[in-house]
């Protein structure tokens, strides 16, 4: 990410499972929004998405456009450059198989009354870890996008494409340009999950009508289909154990009437199950937790803002645990600052921590030296 507000340049290595953690305002929220961003390009959104934000100007880095070693030394006092580049906030991943970067710039004044609209300047998508030349699959200059086909050579699959939309969304040749669709696939399954309600009139302690539902909804207010559909179709023993880790001698049980689910928990003592309006807001969070990360339909990668939010302390070792055997059918990004969960998931050594810590107003990775950030490269303008 390059620009996004105080993520002036960060490359990060992501593994299997991955904790973004730091002290507050140090910049996990900006990341996890570029993330998000990044997955509604896939969708044609991320123009919209920043002009919700109150446009680029808004968004864009508001620091010096070069720190020197002077100022982070303290030698010199932080003050303004010369501008040498044209704005731009970019954003972008790469991974085995497939790169994708894009580039956004500001419309020139007076050109229309959508001022808060970002232009897309430049996109570009590749074949494994790093853009280089010869591993470009398609790349979009303007309005125009051309697509490499299969013996090389390069095919205009676009010529009047809008500032405002993405390639991703508007080139959809399953013949000359099947690479394209299947990055945009693999982007559109990426899940966020953040804002899950559980106060008293949150959707999740209503009953719903329950249909089959592999992937819970961004809000929560499926979960108890979810979680009978991982019961019926899914890893039903991880479930069960989960439940069980996270409240020993309960277990966990769908009250059906007129064909709308509601969640319910039979507890020891109890002649009855406790149904969602009377569970705590940690006991419906945690079960939300299990429906999010026991899907029968893992994305290619999952990530989760604050997932601690309402949960007793005694439960982050349980959601630790859940997190860390979802990791293993899925990439996982998880934002933190509950040291007690990320102590959690750190004890596995193949789990990595991302501390972010500021520096003079920017958001850098701690003990990331210059020469250890991962080799990349931005499409040029």
């Amino acid at each position: 990410m390059e620009n996004y507000r105080s993520l002036r340049h960060l490359v990060l290595p992501l593994g299997r499972l991955n904790v973004v953690t730091g002290a507050n305002g140090s910049g996990k929220s900006s990341l996890y929004r570029a993330l998000r961003l990044l997955a509604d390009s896939s969708r044609n959104g991320s123009v919209a998405a920043l002009a919700r934000e109150g446009g680029l100007a808004s968004t864009l880095w508001a620091g010096p456009e070069v720190i020197g070693g002077a100022v982070r030394r303290g030698e010199r006092p932080l003050q303004g450059t010369v501008r040498k580049n044209p704005v731009s906030l970019r954003l972008g991943f790469s991974g085995d198989t497939f790169g994708y970067a894009m580039d956004l710039g500001l419309p020139a004044p007076g050109d229309s009354v959508f001022a808060l609209d970002p232009l897309i300047k430049v996109e570009a998508s590749w074949s494994g870890p790093v853009l280089r030349p010869a591993a470009l699959l398609a790349q979009r200059h303007g309005q125009v996008v051309q697509v490499r086909e299969r013996g090389g050579q390069w095919y205009r699959a676009h010529t009047g494409l809008q500032p405002f939309d993405s390639m991703l969304s508007e080139v959809s040749d399953p013949q000359r340009a099947p690479d394209l669709l299947d990055l945009r696939e693999q982007m559109r399954s990426w899940r966020f999950y953040d804002h899950v309600r559980t106060d008293s009139g949150a959707p999740a302690r209503v009953p719903q009508v329950g249909t089959r539902t592999p992937v819970m909804s961004a809000d929560g207010s499926d979960v108890a289909a979810a979680l009978e559909t991982i019961a019926e179709i899914g890893d039903h023993t991880a479930l069960g154990r989960a439940v069980e880790r996270g409240f020993p001698g309960c277990r966990l049980e769908i009250a059906i009437e007129g064909g709308r689910f509601q969640v319910g928990l039979r507890q020891p003592g109890m002649l009855r199950p406790l149904l969602a309006p009377e569970l705590s807001d940690g006991t419906l969070r945690y079960l939300l937790w299990c429906a999010a990360l026991l899907t029968p339909r893992p994305p290619e990668l999952l990530v989760l803002n604050e997932p601690e939010t309402s949960l007793h302390p005694d439960l982050l070792e349980a959601l630790a645990d859940l997190i860390a055997v979802a990791a293993g059918r899925t990439q996982i990004v998880v934002v933190t600052h509950a040291p007690r969960l990320v102590e959690a998931l750190a004890k596995d050594p193949d789990h990595g921590v991302l501390e972010l810590y500021k520096d003079h107003g920017e958001t850098r990775l701690r003990d990331q030296l210059p020469l250890e950030e991962p080799l990349w490269h931005w499409p040029k303008r």
